[in-house]
């Protein structure tokens, strides 16, 4: 699939991960749709006037399937189509797992989860009917390993993981493809909150020894929509660039903390 004129829609894509993604689309010539729970600021547009592709904003609540149909159906009625989907939205509610409530733990789960199941079963009739598409979750590597205090987060990350593959077997057949990505310890809004200490204790745990950047997370999401054309952009093997075979995999961006 050819990106330069494709329709890209991502979830979440109002700062962090998922404006970096949709940074690398952009340049690489696709149609956007920017995606949050509030209005899409003027600012926010601004930031893409270079590019030369059309932006248009929907906001919505992607934990609703009504509001995920609607959502797709007006970007699909403004762009003609949706290419790409970037099911990126994601929260985190972080307690030690006594103190947890049901609340808690749903809430996360109905977001993270819930969420990318809304919006791809909007897109996965049209996109079977056009014979092509690329679907991308954003997993985590706590959903590969865990974390403390973090029981709701990483079994939203790990359903994740195995939605993908149940999803991706299912249309195959279709032309569409189904991957996922699993960041690790990434810059953004809630790594510069984390205290000092922690996160030089986080940063042990990597063997690179770095906190990543979205951009480096935003790469492997355009390679996934666009396998053909992975050399152009991105530092990989050349072997990636072949592979319209490739669906139902999760690539974890995190430093070698999952290495085995």
């Amino acid at each position: 699939m050819e990106l330069k004129n494709k329709n890209v829609f991502v979830t979440g894509s109002t700062r962090g991960i998922g404006l970096a993604v949709a940074h690398k689309f952009a340049s690489l010539g696709a149609n956007l749709v920017l995606n949050g729970r509030s209005e899409i600021s003027e600012e926010l547009f601004a930031q893409f006037a270079d590019y030369g592709v059309t932006v248009i904003g929907i906001s919505g609540d992607i934990s609703n399937g009504e509001e995920a149909k609607r959502m797709v159906a007006e970007a699909i009625e403004k762009l003609g189509s949706i290419d790409v989907l970037v099911n990126n939205a994601g929260i985190t509610n972080d307690k030690l797992m006594l103190k947890m409530t049901e609340e808690d733990f749903e809430r996360v789960l109905k977001i993270n989860l819930t969420g990318a199941f809304n919006m791809t079963q909007a897109v996965l009739k049209p996109m079977s009917k056009a014979r092509q598409g690329a679907i991308i979750n954003m997993s985590s590597v706590v959903g590969l390993m865990g974390n403390v205090g973090q029981a709701n987060y990483a079994a939203s990350k790990a359903g994740l993981i195995g939605f993908t593959k149940s999803v991706a077997r299912e249309v195959a057949a279709r032309g569409v493809r189904v991957n996922a990505i699993a960041p690790g310890f990434i810059e953004s809004d809630m790594t510069d909150a984390i205290p000092e200490k922690m996160k030089e204790a986080m940063i042990a745990q990597v063997p690179m020894k770095r906190i990543g950047q979205a951009s480096e997370v935003a790469e492997v999401a355009g390679f996934f929509g666009n396998p053909k054309d992975l050399t152009r952009h991105f530092l990989v093997a050349a072997f990636w660039a072949s592979q319209e075979y490739l669906t139902g995999q999760t690539i974890a961006i995190d430093g070698g903390m999952t290495m085995q």
